[in-house]
């Protein structure tokens, strides 16, 4: 459908709780999650909530396979999570570098859940209920915290663990200017 603008740190509806889904399978949900795909696709994005491109709604979207945002972390599985829930599994908590579309240019060091279950509804309401460690469940508590108004700079315990991409991580960002030139190339 189309590539929404992401809003940026200090927007209100990205301060506020999101409304849960109430109707599945409908024109306007499937618009939505269309949406936010073709929007974390077109900014390289591993997850993307729904208030971060203007809907106050519980819905979140997440997968990864490559990606030079984040060039070595382990797939996680392409998913569509309405009215989701976690679980904490395991009250063991790690460190990892974060970024968000919604904190364009800025990575900070966070703490999460290394082991938590999550359920929730795709988009014709079918329930799903799934374990999750390491990356995979960092995405999904960074994309939950974005339906309670939370985002990741919140959860930085020293904000010297919190700065700019291209300060943090140049070979990152000099890798993705090298893949942008060539992909731009005839």
């Amino acid at each position: 459908m189309a590539t929404i603008e992401t809003l940026k740190m200090g927007h209100p509806v990205l301060q506020q709780a999101a409304q849960p889904v109430i109707e599945f399978n409908t024109p306007e949900l499937d618009a939505l999650i269309v949406d936010m795909l073709d929007t974390m696709d077109a900014m390289n994005g591993v997850g993307l909530a729904a208030p971060q491109i203007g809907s106050s709604l519980r819905v979140i979207i997440f997968g990864v396979e490559a990606n030079p945002r984040y060039p070595e972390v382990e797939m996680v599985p392409q998913t569509i999570l309405i009215n989701p829930e976690i679980t904490i599994l395991d009250e063991t908590q790690e460190d990892g570098w974060e970024g968000c579309l919604s904190v364009p240019g800025m990575r900070g060091l966070v703490p999460r859940y290394q082991k938590i279950s999550y359920r929730g509804f795709d988009a014709t309401g079918l329930a799903i209920n799934r374990e999750a460690s390491g990356f995979h469940a960092r995405v999904v508590q960074h994309e939950l915290d974005h339906l309670d108004g939370i985002l990741y700079p919140q959860r930085i315990k020293d904000l010297r663990n919190f700065g700019y991409e291209s300060v943090l991580f140049p070979e990152l960002v000099s890798s993705q200017d090298h893949q942008a030139e060539e992909e731009s190339k005839p």
